[in-house]
């Protein structure tokens, strides 16, 4: 450690600390557009720019801290370099700040509030961009983006995509997919994390907000919503409530006050997934089936693997998603109890994750012309409406979700958490291969933040390799160690994004671990305090396997609960 200046405080910094990073552990707070926490500076946006004795304007982002450095974070010459490039950026951005999905939520609205730009002082040409609204999850609208890159970044640098890129030169850079080809035809998995770190509306999910408010008001439809296990513990931070807040209770209420039929909760369908999804594990190991299983909750992922290593997809479970899970089963079992035909029923999703907007359209995820899931709304999305609404979400009653789909136990709530569908799976696989429930259900090794967690376990005796993946770059490295002969993985669980669902696309915007944490702290607590912790204890699935679906991995729940991939080069050529 040693001792720096800062605006005539003194200041500890370690050894290898930028300037930035000096200020922020200080509690000194410098703007940045461009920065992202954990990966290299890029010094691309120059927002953070501070005065260095004899050293004149730097950029804090990319500038070691030294000893006796004496710095002013907010001297005129800072605030009017801010203040330039603020001005500068918005010579030639759209005045659309009303119509915006980021009006009152965009850093570059916000930064231009803070220091005072009352004026366009700076004109430039504006270039013509054409939305791309191809996608079935984001939208882009190139007029909107100040090339920060962190899109790009999160693209390539995390999630190992590379679905866009920097294109052009000077004036005329761009960010672009290849061959500028619209969204729907790249490689993007839907994932939404370029949302999440976009400081402006440049990037936004595609919203199924307005056909929501229609089949509330079509008095033909019988609306019904399921809540992901996620939804509950992030819902509450768009209405000002701390991280990791379980508003469970007031969010049932609030979408009973929209109108909605009926109110699911999808940790009932995590457990039925569970059901089929340990029953095929337990059934692979016992028969010589493809190993190591991987998980198929998380759609992102799915398309992944068809685009990048379409020969491991014998690899995947071919359990669908509990959103499909449940989506199938209220057009075909709940149909049929309560007598509606499965054409006038409108299924809606709130989902923490955008690739839930591509998953509704894929092929099997309906029967009949009619698809299992309708409209899927993102946790933003949701706030939205209730605002709309006009509900006033902290002061909300508590009330429960319906059955038949309204049971469930605190496994199908982990599946929020990265490690949670790992930890749900194998409770229940300890109880089909033993007869007896684990000693301890908690399963240290697979929670928390690193990218790839493993452990060895002991079930009946028998060693079983685990390993838990969150974001699908980390997922990379470890299908390429399968493919070079690693074999003693027996069961992978990959989340898409960075931290899991509770982290998702359609999550509250930022990226910020702490609240990750708080967000995983909750569902953890939820865990720890119920009874019920075993998803094959739920007696809603029990009731609902004896008289609709026979038994995992029978006729019928296969052919509702199950489905099939593709090779996409095959698809494209």
């Amino acid at each position: 450690m040693f001792e720096i200046e800062a605006n005539n405080r003194t200041i500890k910094a370690e050894k290898g600390d930028t300037i930035l990073a000096a200020l922020k552990r200080a509690g000194i707070n410098v703007p940045t557009l461009c920065h992202m926490e954990g990966l290299p500076p890029s010094g691309a946006c120059r927002i953070c720019v501070v005065e260095v004795e004899g050293k004149g304007l730097i950029p804090s982002c990319s500038f070691p801290a030294s000893e006796g450095m004496k710095i002013k974070t907010n001297s005129p010459k800072c605030i009017q370099a801010r203040k330039t490039i603020i001005e500068l950026l918005l010579a030639n951005h759209p005045d659309d700040c009303l119509y915006c999905v980021r009006n009152l939520n965009c850093q570059l609205q916000t930064l231009a509030e803070e220091y005072g730009i009352r004026e366009r002082r700076l004109t430039a040409k504006r270039e013509e961009h054409t939305v791309d609204l191809t996608s079935p999850a984001i939208v882009r609208d190139q007029s909107k983006c100040i090339l920060c890159g962190k899109c790009v970044r999160v693209c390539e640098e995390i999630q190992n995509v590379s679905a866009i890129d920097f294109a052009g030169r000077g004036s005329k850079t761009v960010i672009s997919t290849a061959f500028d080809e619209n969204l729907n035809v790249s490689s993007c998995i839907n994932c939404g994390q370029c949302i999440l770190v976009c400081p402006t509306g440049a990037l936004r999910e595609k919203s199924y907000i307005k056909e929501v408010r229609a089949a509330l008001s079509d008095p033909e439809k019988h609306v019904v919503i399921q809540h992901a296990p996620a939804i509950s513990v992030t819902i509450a931070e768009e209405f000002g409530a701390p991280s990791g807040t379980d508003a469970d209770g007031m969010l049932v209420t609030a979408l009973k006050r929209m109108g909605f039929d009926r109110v699911f909760d999808t940790s009932f369908s995590a457990d039925l997934t569970i059901m089929e999804e340990a029953s095929e594990l337990v059934h692979r190991i016992t028969n010589g089936g493809k190993l190591p299983m991987m998980t198929s909750c998380s759609p992102g992922w799915i398309k992944y693997v068809e685009q990048f290593y379409p020969e491991m997809r014998e690899h995947l479970s071919t359990c669908k998603s509990p959103q499909q899970m449940l989506g199938a089963v209220i057009k075909s079992y709940y149909a049929k109890r309560n007598g509606i035909k499965p054409e006038n029923i409108f299924s809606v999703s709130v989902m923490p994750c955008t690739a839930k907007k591509f998953e509704i359209q894929r092929p099997g995820m309906g029967r009949n012309n009619i698809f299992d899931v309708d409209a899927v709304l993102s946790t933003r999305e949701l706030a939205r409406l209730v605002r709309m609404y006009g509900i006033e979400f902290n002061n909300l009653p508590v009330s429960y979700a319906d059955n038949p789909f309204g049971e469930r136990t605190t496994a199908g709530k982990l599946f929020g958490a990265s490690g949670g569908v790992m930890e749900a799976a194998v409770r229940t696989a300890h109880f089909l291969i033993t007869g007896k429930e684990m000693d301890d259900l908690k399963l240290e090794a697979t929670r928390g933040l690193d990218g790839i967690k493993e452990a060895k376990l002991d079930i009946g005796g028998k060693t079983v390799g685990i390993a838990v993946v969150n974001g699908v770059g980390n997922a990379a490295k470890l299908l390429d160690q399968i493919k070079d002969g690693r074999d003693d993985l027996v069961f992978i669980e990959v989340m898409t994004c960075p931290g899991g669902c509770v982290a998702g696309g359609g999550q509250p915007l930022g990226t910020d671990n702490a609240k990750i944490r708080a967000r995983l702290g909750a569902l953890y607590a939820i865990d720890e305090n119920e009874e019920v912790r075993v998803s094959h204890g739920n007696t809603e699935i029990k009731r609902l396997y004896d008289e609709f679906l026979g038994e995992p991995l029978g006729h019928e729940s296969h052919r509702l609960l199950h489905t099939s991939y593709v090779d996409r080069d095959e698809v494209l050529k």
